[in-house]
């Protein structure tokens, strides 16, 4: 018995477009080869430069920000940098300065005497002796105090000058007529000044990822402040 053909379309099986294809096959994922190890004197060194960098930081903030702020008040001496002078007239032991033998000449006393009359500041930066008159200059931060002593009466005249606040921290600034051991203050910032710049540049090294950007840009800080010096001085 012969089926009709449309029958035995009709029964034939359908294709099945859901039917799972093969996967694709996946793309080796290539991995990094693992950083090497860094050798032990890498890492004590790394170690080092961030302990100096980031305790000397904390050591010298306060003298580093003295420093960075009196920086600006040197620069503007018209903020608020007001002289104040005065004149006073007195009369000492005129056996203290009149002697023929220059070298028999009480300095002492006439210091003593000045500093405790007077209340003088800093120290004694000059002691002069002519043949008519002595004259006695002190010295300290914003402060500066001249007297000029006539030897054959004893009598004198005193000029005393303060310069406040901001010429005092003005003169810690640059180490004028501050001491010893201001000075040696100065000296221990501008140490800790150059271990922790240096500490610094050593740790940037360490840094893969920010290394390159960060020496850049110290180049172009370094050819900055060049350029800046050469227009100054030229």
């Amino acid at each position: 018995m012969h089926q009709h053909p449309l029958t035995t379309e009709r029964n034939l099986p359908e294709n099945n477009n859901n039917e799972a294809k093969p996967a694709a096959p996946k793309k080796a994922v290539q991995r990094k080869p693992p950083n090497k190890p860094m050798s032990p004197w890498k890492r004590r060194l790394s170690t080092l430069s961030r302990w100096l960098h980031i305790y000397l930081s904390m050591i010298s903030f306060v003298i580093l920000l003295f420093f960075a702020v009196t920086g600006l008040t040197l620069n503007h001496p018209e903020w608020g940098n007001k002289v104040n002078t005065t004149q006073q007239k007195g009369k000492l032991n005129v056996q203290w300065v009149n002697n023929e033998d220059t070298s028999r000449i009480a300095k002492l006393e006439v210091v003593e005497f000045l500093r405790k009359t007077h209340h003088i500041k800093g120290a004694m930066n000059e002691f002069r002796i002519d043949d008519m008159q002595c004259s006695v200059s002190f010295k300290g931060p914003g402060y500066a105090s001249d007297i000029f002593i006539t030897r054959e009466t004893g009598e004198y005249e005193l000029s005393e000058t303060r310069t406040g606040f901001i010429g005092i921290i003005n003169d810690l600034h640059k180490g004028r007529d501050s001491g010893s051991a201001w000075s040696a203050v100065i000296d221990f910032s501008a140490i800790l000044m150059t271990i922790v710049s240096l500490s610094g540049l050593v740790l940037m090294c360490f840094l893969k990822k920010k290394r390159t950007a960060g020496l850049a840009i110290a180049v172009l800080g370094l050819i900055i402040s060049l350029f800046f010096y050469f227009v100054a001085t030229a």
